[in-house]
C-alpha cells in the first residue's frame, strides 16, 4: 500500500514542473485580464468609433501661439522649451468644411489646437527649425496628393489622424501573448500529467511480469 500511494506521489522536479505550469496559466489569465480591461477595450472602442477616408491638403500654415514642451537632457536635468503651432487643413469626403490633421491619437490628445509637435529640443530656435522642415514638406512633397487619413468619432469628429495609435500588430500582440503564456502553462500541466501516467503505468507493467 505504501509503495502504491508513492508511485502515485510527484517527484521533486514534476512538482516544479506543475508549479511552473500553474504559474504560467496564472500569468497568462492575469494579463489577459488587465490588459483587456486597462488597454484592450478602450483600444477597441477607438477603433470601433473611426474609419479610414482619403485627404487632401488645402492649406499649412504656422500659428502666431508658441506652446511650451519639456526636454530632458539627463537624469536630473529637465526644463521647458517653446515651439510654434502648424496647422496642416485638409479635405475630407465626409465634410465640406476643412478638418485639421494631426499625427495621431496621442498628439490630438496633447495639443489638438496644432498638427504637428516637434521632439521638444533645449533650444526653441531649434523647434521652430523642426516645424518649419515639416510645414516644407507638406507644401513641397505632399501638395495637393491624396493620401489616407483616419477619423475617430469618440474624440474630435471634425479633425482627422495621419495614422492610428493602436493599429492592428500592436492590438495582436496585446492579445497573443498572454495567449501563448496561458497555452505553454497548460501544455506543460498536461505534459507533466502524462509523463507521470505513462511512469505509473509502466512501473504496473514491469511488476504484473515480475
Amino acid at each position: 500500500m505504501a509503495r502504491s500511494r508513492a508511485a502515485y506521489e510527484y517527484t521533486e522536479a514534476e512538482d516544479k514542473s506543475m508549479r511552473l505550469g500553474f504559474l504560467l496559466i496564472a500569468a497568462g489569465l492575469l494579463s489577459l485580464l488587465g490588459l483587456g480591461c486597462c488597454w484592450l477595450r478602450p483600444a477597441l472602442q477607438e477603433r470601433g468609433g473611426g474609419g479610414s477616408t482619403n485627404c487632401t491638403v488645402l492649406a499649412v500654415r504656422q500659428l502666431g501661439e508658441r506652446f511650451a514642451c519639456t526636454f530632458s537632457c539627463g537624469a536630473a536635468c529637465r526644463g521647458t522649451a517653446r515651439y510654434p503651432c502648424l496647422q496642416v487643413l485638409v479635405r475630407t469626403p465626409r465634410s465640406s468644411a476643412p478638418a485639421l490633421l494631426h499625427e495621431d491619437e496621442r498628439q490630438l490628445r496633447t495639443n489638438p489646437k496644432c498638427s504637428y509637435i516637434p521632439p521638444c529640443a533645449r533650444d526653441d530656435q531649434e523647434n521652430s527649425e523642426n516645424v518649419t522642415y515639416k510645414q516644407k514638406y507638406w507644401k513641397e512633397k505632399v501638395g495637393s496628393q491624396p493620401f489616407t487619413c483616419y477619423f475617430n468619432q469618440h474624440l474630435r469628429p471634425d479633425d482627422v489622424m495621419l495614422k492610428r495609435t493602436h493599429d492592428e500588430t500592436v492590438l495582436l500582440h496585446c492579445f497573443l501573448w498572454p495567449v501563448v503564456t496561458f497555452l505553454v502553462g497548460v501544455l506543460i500541466v498536461v505534459l507533466t500529467i502524462c509523463a507521470k501516467s505513462l511512469a505509473i503505468r509502466a512501473e504496473a507493467i514491469k511488476k504484473k511480469k515480475h
